[in-house]
């Protein structure tokens, strides 16, 4: 079978496994998430090889180069024929600070924390001293 030498970015999106379904990775372009060599990229939009798409997943913009423009998905191992990732690594280390002070930015009105959040949150309080816990100081002197 002979691969395509164009194709659609939502189709190549979920082809290559960037998206979990096809309405995911057009709505994400319709919601100017993706972008293809630097340029907004509709769900229409063709791809081809030597493309580099940008997509944007707050608070991480995550960078592919297409190596093979693909329509049908492929397997997880076959993914290297298919993209390169060429996402910088300060990229990569905003998502790990992210994952570290996650429970920080609680969005206003999503309720209480969840079991994880709230021991995530002891395990916070608990490496802070307190005052007057570790502090041995006179006030009279």
């Amino acid at each position: 079978m002979a691969t395509p030498s164009e194709a659609r970015v939502d189709k190549w999106l979920w082809a290559a496994r960037i998206y979990k379904t096809r309405t995911i990775a057009a709505d994400a372009c319709k919601n100017n998430r993706v972008t293809i060599n630097d340029r907004p990229a509709k769900p229409s939009h063709t791809v081809k090889a030597g493309d580099r798409i940008g997509v944007r997943k707050p608070p991480v913009t995550y960078s592919f180069r297409v190596i093979q423009p693909i329509e049908k998905r492929v397997g997880a191992k076959l993914l290297p024929d298919v993209l390169e990732n060429v996402t910088a690594p300060e990229q990569y280390e905003l998502l790990e600070m992210s994952r570290i002070s996650g429970f920080i930015d609680r969005a206003r009105g999503t309720g209480r924390p969840t079991k994880k959040e709230r021991r995530a949150l002891d395990d916070f309080a608990e490496e802070v001293p307190m005052f007057g816990d570790d502090f041995d100081f006179d006030l009279d002197d």
